[in-house]
């Protein structure tokens, strides 16, 4: 996976990343794009739509509540017609992979 190349989002996987900054971690208080657990979107010519993403951590009580709000906010974007989420474990998910802005929110330094 390392030697794929990244593929640029297309403008409505764009808005889907847009959609989901507003999906915020009840835990956290932060978003899951800037939490970094967010690690792919995928819209098909159909208007499908496959959100790869991962949790803090596997025992994560939250994640049917995520669900819904993640189903909620991908069928928001026009043009997109169904919402798939695919739930992974590898690359596991830590604090490096969170933007600045949400490490400066929580306060972690470095």
């Amino acid at each position: 996976m390392a030697d794929e190349e990244a593929v640029p989002f297309s403008p409505i996987e764009n808005k889907v990343m847009d959609a989901l900054e507003k999906v915020i971690d009840p835990e956290l208080g932060i978003d899951l794009v800037n939490l970094g657990l967010i690690y792919d979107v995928k819209v098909d010519d159909d208007g499908n739509c496959t959100v790869t993403m991962t949790l803090t951590t596997m025992g994560c009580p939250l994640g049917d509540v995520l669900n819904e709000k993640i189903t909620a906010a991908v069928m928001s974007v026009d043009g997109v017609t169904s919402c798939k989420i695919n739930l992974v474990w590898e690359p596991v998910w830590d604090i490096s992979r969170m933007s600045r802005f949400a490490k400066i929110a929580l306060g972690i330094h470095g």
